[in-house]
């Protein structure tokens, strides 16, 4: 466990519970920071990348990538991309952030999108 601050205890938390329910699913695991917005399906057993989706990409057409409105294109492209990658369950990894706000929107767009969690 990460001996840090209470962000880091949190992400620890999160991950340990996510590991006792994945039952061989890939996560979906959220980075948000003040100006953007990421998300990557993963798949643990392999440590591999199977889809990703951001802010920074040129074909994700937002003014700016730090709000709900952006989050909620980038969790509708990761749901299409996961799902044309044959991947329909995930396991959400809200990493050390409070599900509220753009995070919430990126899961909810994403569940709207196909993606089942």
């Amino acid at each position: 466990m990460a001996n840090g601050n209470s962000f880091e205890r949190r992400r620890a938390r999160v991950r340990r519970s996510i590991k006792k329910v994945a039952n061989g699913r890939p996560r979906l695991s959220v980075f948000r920071s003040s100006k953007q917005i990421y998300a990557q399906i993963i798949d643990d057993t392999k440590g591999v990348t199977l889809a990703s989706a951001s802010t920074i990409e040129k074909d994700v057409k937002v003014n700016y990538g730090g709000n709900k409105d952006a989050a909620a294109v980038v969790g509708k492209l990761i749901a299409e991309r996961a799902i044309a990658a044959g991947i329909k369950e995930v396991v959400f990894d809200r990493g050390g952030y409070i599900y509220h706000g753009r995070v919430q929107a990126l899961a909810d767009a994403a569940r709207e999108s196909g993606l089942s969690f």
